[in-house]
């Protein structure tokens, strides 16, 4: 049962956490931001198949192939990107959507407005982030 929002409307704290509102507007933000980012691969892809020209110049050639390898890791990016949109979605449709992971608490609604795939609170993020560097530094 999709609920009707009207444009302007913004999460806020005030209101019961993940009610309907919230969650559509959730929602609908993460299928916008999957169809730009496919919207943009397509761009992508049509751009690489349209530069196959050989240069004969190597600096030119040199120039394209490294063009061509940031559009192809960008593109990976977005692959990845996409998979989590997808998870996030899931999460939605399941009831553990903004919630964290590690402690079950909710996150943020600002953090869910800037990161909507999140799925760990501030607090857990920053204690991950602090066990990865201490395990990367040994």
């Amino acid at each position: 049962m999709a609920t009707k929002l009207s444009p302007n409307y913004r999460p806020k704290e005030s209101e019961p956490f993940m009610n309907p509102r919230q969650k559509e507007y959730f929602r609908l933000k993460l299928l916008k931001w999957k169809e730009d980012i496919l919207l943009e691969s397509k761009e992508t892809l049509k751009n690489l198949q349209n530069e196959s020209t050989q240069h004969p110049d190597l600096a030119d050639r040199a120039s394209d192939e490294t063009d061509r390898s940031i559009e192809l890791r960008t593109r990976d990016r977005q692959r990845k990107l996409i998979s989590k949109i997808d998870a996030a979605l899931k999460r939605l449709d399941d009831g553990s959507y903004g919630y964290c992971e590690e402690t079950g608490e909710p996150i943020s609604l600002r953090r869910l407005d800037a990161r909507p795939v999140a799925t760990l609170s501030i607090e857990a993020q920053e204690r991950h982030e602090r066990r990865e560097k201490i395990h990367r530094d040994d």
